[in-house]
């Protein structure tokens, strides 16, 4: 059995629709040094993370804690969008959140299947620093729910899970701390 932590990034300077790669706003690099602090006294343990600024700017204030060198892992990153202008990822991101996975074209879902088999892979307990879509995908994986959208994880927020015989099993849900509407684009 390997207990994994998920933690969505902290908010960026930017949404989905605006920039490909914001890092941290102000807030953002606040609730990272939070994020932080909440995890601080469970480690250290290993750190995965999305290549993308904002999940490694979240997982850096925790691995400078723990002496830990986080591990870049695009397989953990964000699920990859149409090659047209930022205006256009915001109105497919709509729509592929309302969608079920049987449903979505088969590089998604090819995308699906190796962030699922990276993160059924890890054999030690490890925080992971992901993404909206990539955590309702892994809760979707280990509920049994076919939608792209099984929860709401806010920023900085965890989802406990752990990897047994080789099946992903949700121990905890996303936690809010607080309410914050559903915006996957951030």
């Amino acid at each position: 059995m390997t207990r994994l932590l998920l933690v969505r990034h902290a908010r960026p300077a930017a949404g989905f629709a605006e920039q490909l790669d914001p890092g941290l706003d102000d807030v953002g690099a606040h609730q990272a040094r939070a994020a932080a602090d909440r995890l601080e006294g469970r480690g250290p343990l290993a750190i995965l993370t999305s290549p993308l600024r904002r999940a490694v700017e979240t997982a850096a204030p925790l691995a400078a804690r723990w002496g830990v060198t986080p591990v870049v892992e695009p397989a953990v990153g964000e699920i990859p969008s149409p090659a047209g202008g930022l205006a256009d990822r915001g109105g497919w991101l709509r729509e592929l959140l309302a969608a079920r996975w049987p449903e979505i074209e088969a590089e998604l879902g090819e995308w699906r299947e190796r962030l699922l088999a990276t993160v059924g892979a890890l054999a030690e307990e490890t925080v992971v620093f992901t993404h909206f879509v990539a955590i309702s995908t892994v809760v979707g994986a280990a509920t049994g729910d076919d939608r792209v959208v099984t929860c709401s994880p806010t920023h900085t927020s965890l989802t406990e899970l752990e990897v047994v015989g080789g099946r992903l099993e949700l121990r905890a849900a996303p936690d809010s701390g607080r309410p914050e509407r559903l915006d996957p684009a951030g």
